[in-house]
């Protein structure tokens, strides 16, 4: 039987994760399945091995990042957070997307790290407050449409704190 990502790392399916569990189990199943514990293995063993491995890392770098917690969350229960059919946004927060994009534009243009640091740092005092609210839709109201909502929103946040990181670097 496949398990689903929690499983592997005997932890609740959950948005709001024990992480110091989370790294640990992952630790665990890492040294288990490490190649040098399977040299005088079978070929099936040692297949297998790296399968756990792969699984494990895959499995990993879904669960330690929230956006991509909730995004695995929602697809576990059927919904495509970031579908073609899925692009509703509320105008606000497109307001507010508009907003970050031309300040980061124009702190990149001037070559202004410190504006950029400022916003990064908004912006991810803005996803901490989005990932409180998830916990509560998905650990405590199991209400996946608001949640689909607010995983966009992380995930876009994301991706603009990606781009400001990066306009970072080429500044520097």
């Amino acid at each position: 039987m496949l398990q689903n990502h929690f499983q592997l790392f005997s932890l609740p399916k959950q948005f709001d994760i024990d992480v110091k569990a989370l790294e640990s189990n992952y630790r665990k199943i890492q040294s288990a399945s490490h190649p040098d514990r399977f040299v005088n293995a079978s070929a099936s063993e040692k297949l297998q091995s790296m399968q756990l491995a792969t699984s494990a890392n895959e499995a990993y770098q879904v669960l330690k990042k929230p956006a991509r917690r909730a995004q695995y969350l929602l697809e576990l229960n059927g919904v495509n957070a970031i579908a073609d059919t899925n692009t509703a946004m509320p105008v606000e927060f497109l307001m507010q997307q508009m907003e970050w994009r031309e300040r980061m534009e124009d702190a990149k243009a001037a070559r202004d790290i410190a504006t950029l640091e400022t916003l990064n740092a908004e912006l991810h005092k803005d996803a901490r407050s989005i990932q409180t609210e998830l916990a509560h839709l998905f650990d405590r109201q199991n209400d996946l449409s608001k949640a689909t909502a607010e995983t966009r929103k992380l995930i876009f946040i994301d991706k603009v704190c990606a781009d400001i990181l990066h306009a970072i670097e080429q500044i520097e």
